[in-house]
């Protein structure tokens, strides 16, 4: 009877969850097959008329997109903008929480407590005082103007998510491989890189995201040159408003690509997750 229960009460939960998967996924198909559509088929009637009338369906709305070249541009300029800002927060967040959580220097829980009041700090404050700064140094208006204001206000969190998971790394792995003669960079990327992987995953996976996804800031750090995707889109909605068979297909790759990356690296986010919990 137990096990008769447990299966009932399984399959309900899965139940509810298949349910939530497609209603999560249902905006994502929708702009996917209204991508394949032209102007005049969106005009007549919703995504969902392809599946009584299938011929509507082509990609020659992709073949404009990639004659597009505002949106390809700007394609290329999120990915220059995503990448490096992912890579270095990731590694100097790893760097500066392996140092804060175990190698002792002056002022150490100081520093760590500036560190940590950062993340209070809402990024709307020092969007035009950066900007004037960045004006003085000729960074305005410039890719690596928008990289280097999203890695200064990404790194508080990072630092702060990596020191309290290497923390939680037993002391005795540590003592034992300085004992057999490992330096402290032999340490930290022999024992504590691999060791810490889940987390470090996890915040790649959420840095990307947000950057991806910024419009804010890009708004204000980049010019016409090099515009993200999201201002992109945002302005060519503006200009021409019924261009649905370039924006669709935009928006859908603007999208689908955080998607992948979340699938890509699902396994390792999942194992931070779980072994946040547990610590």
């Amino acid at each position: 009877m137990n096990a008769v229960r447990r299966g009932l009460g399984n399959g309900v939960v899965q139940a509810f969850l298949v349910i939530v998967g497609l209603v999560w996924m249902t905006p994502l198909a929708g702009l996917f097959l209204s991508s394949l559509r032209s102007a005049e088929d969106t005009a007549k009637g919703g995504w969902w008329t392809v599946f009584t009338s299938p011929g509507q369906l082509s990609f020659d709305n992709y073949s404009e997109l990639l004659g597009n070249a505002g949106i390809t541009t700007a394609f290329w300029n999120t990915v220059l903008i995503s990448v490096p800002t992912t890579v270095l927060v990731v590694v100097i967040a790893a760097l500066a929480g392996y140092a804060f959580a175990w190698l002792d220097f002056p002022g150490r829980e100081t520093i760590f407590l500036v560190v940590v009041a950062l993340l209070v700090v809402p990024v709307q404050i020092g969007l035009l005082p950066v900007a004037k700064l960045f004006g003085q140094l000729g960074l305005f208006g410039t890719i690596p103007g928008v990289v280097l204001f999203h890695v200064a206000y990404g790194l508080p969190f990072a630092v702060f998510l990596l020191r309290n998971y290497f923390s939680e790394i037993p002391k005795e792995m540590l003592e034992a491989a300085r004992m057999d003669g490992g330096s402290e960079w032999r340490i930290f990327t022999r024992l504590v890189l691999p060791v810490g992987r889940p987390a470090i995953a996890s915040l790649a996976i959420f840095q990307f995201l947000w950057v991806w996804n910024d419009m804010l800031v890009a708004l204000l750090f980049a010019d016409s040159a090099s515009q993200p995707l999201t201002v992109e889109l945002q302005s060519q909605i503006r200009q021409f408003g019924s261009n649905i068979d370039v924006l669709a297909p935009g928006a859908f790759v603007s999208l689908v690509v955080p998607v992948v990356v979340f699938f890509a690296f699902q396994k390792h986010f999942v194992q931070g997750v779980m072994a946040g919990s547990v610590k």
